[in-house]
């Protein structure tokens, strides 16, 4: 196709496509899409190799948000079953961060739920990013705490913290459709923040919400112009007692062309799998690799993802590796601003939170370490793409503010 060839010379360029070539990716047919994912995976294998990035989450404060982000299984009227619980304590934090270490991950995501940090907050989340840099010397620590007031983010830096995140979720157009008690400029006023305190910014999108193709192209545009270090690509999983909840608007195929189109206009950027993969992906996700150079590993932060280990013999499988702790994420072009210049300089970026602003219920139902999604005692029948999946939506109950082993 010479669609494909010119975004594979634009991306191998970090050239921009135009709107039209973008909307002409998420538009070709399923006899099209290998195609569509190998010209994808020459841009992924040019700027990143074969090398996939592990990135854990450890969800400081659970639920009770007061923002209204109709995706979210922690918004205000929620009635979602998740944990909820207040701030973890640094050692309870750190603890929680060390397996996450232990499985492979080099990046640890502090996510805390809320519309922004207070300042004291901010010493809470400060205190915590010591206690795991005094364990994990070389570990990379991402905050997403929510808006940013002035001096929040200069003061997260100080303390250790080497990225931010903040999504900007949707087109601006339909924005106020999803939440109404922040707004679009509320968050791109936050990324901002955060790379001009020297960390390096992370801001994504969640696809599937009922968004159009329209919608999609916009706001990876925003987020090119905005120009993050990496680009979290969450699948809105809908959680039962949310806005959102009937919205199954994807299939494993039309996850592959959303991430073929970010990483066509995000070449040299960290593009991440989040939320979301094993319920829309399912036994696609090994094609996603190709794709995206960046995944979360084990369990979201109200809900379960698929078993750590299986994490691992994906990846392993499809002929990628584990990104080690002193390898460099980003190309060299883009090592000079925040965290682009560490030992790998991705971002965080999955909180369903309104606070934080990705979307990060991506629950699997991998309980007790089963692989790719839903280890039910006994097989469910065929399904077909695009029929819904509530069976593979399974809430944490594992890991950060229980009793029990986390999943890493």
């Amino acid at each position: 196709m010479d669609l494909l060839n010119t975004l594979v010379d634009k991306g191998l360029r970090r050239e921009t496509p135009t709107r039209a070539e973008a909307l002409a990716v998420l538009a070709t047919t399923d006899d099209e899409l290998l195609d569509v994912v190998a010209a994808a995976g020459k841009v992924r294998r040019h700027w990143f190799g074969r090398r996939v990035k592990l990135n854990y989450l450890v969800n400081l404060k659970s639920g009770l948000c007061p923002e209204d982000c109709s995706y979210c299984s922690q918004r205000l009227g929620s009635k979602a079953d998740i944990l909820k619980y207040t701030w973890l304590k640094p050692d309870e934090a750190s603890q929680a961060a060390a397996a996450g270490l232990a499985g492979g991950a080099k990046r640890v995501c502090l996510v805390a739920s809320g519309r922004g940090p207070t300042d004291r907050d901010v010493d809470r989340v400060s205190d915590t990013i010591k206690a795991i840099k005094e364990q994990n010397e070389d570990v990379e620590v991402c905050a997403c705490l929510g808006l940013l007031s002035d001096g929040q983010a200069e003061r997260l830096r100080e303390a250790g913290a080497d990225a931010y995140n903040h999504n900007l979720n949707t087109s601006e157009s339909t924005y106020g459709e999803i939440t109404t008690t922040h707004t679009y400029a509320d968050r791109v006023d936050t990324v901002r923040k955060a790379h001009a305190a020297g960390l390096s910014a992370c801001s994504g999108l969640i696809a599937g919400m009922g968004e159009t193709d329209e919608d999609l192209v916009d706001v990876v545009f925003s987020l090119r112009e905005l120009d993050p270090d990496s680009v979290p690509v969450n699948f809105l999983i809908p959680f039962e007692g949310t806005p959102l909840a009937k919205e199954w608007n994807l299939t494993p195929q039309r996850c592959l062309r959303i991430l073929a189109m970010v990483r066509f206009v995000c070449p040299d950027v960290e593009v991440r799998i989040a939320g979301g993969r094993e319920v829309h992906l399912r036994t696609m996700q090994p094609l996603a690799l190709h794709l995206a150079n960046s995944i979360f590993l084990g369990d979201y932060l109200t809900s379960e993802g698929q078993a750590g280990k299986a994490d691992l013999e994906m990846i392993a499988d499809a002929g990628f590796e584990v990104e080690g702790a002193g390898e460099v994420t980003l190309p060299e072009h883009r090592a000079g601003g925040g965290c682009g210049s560490h030992a790998g300089g991705g971002a965080c970026g999955s909180h369903d939170g309104a606070g934080c602003g990705s979307h990060e219920d991506a629950g699997c139902g991998s309980h007790e370490g089963g692989g790719v999604c839903g280890s039910a005692p006994a097989p469910a029948p065929a399904a077909s793409a695009d029929e819904p999946r509530p069976d593979l939506v399974a809430v944490r109950r594992r890991g950060a503010g229980t009793d029990l082993a986390p999943n890493a």
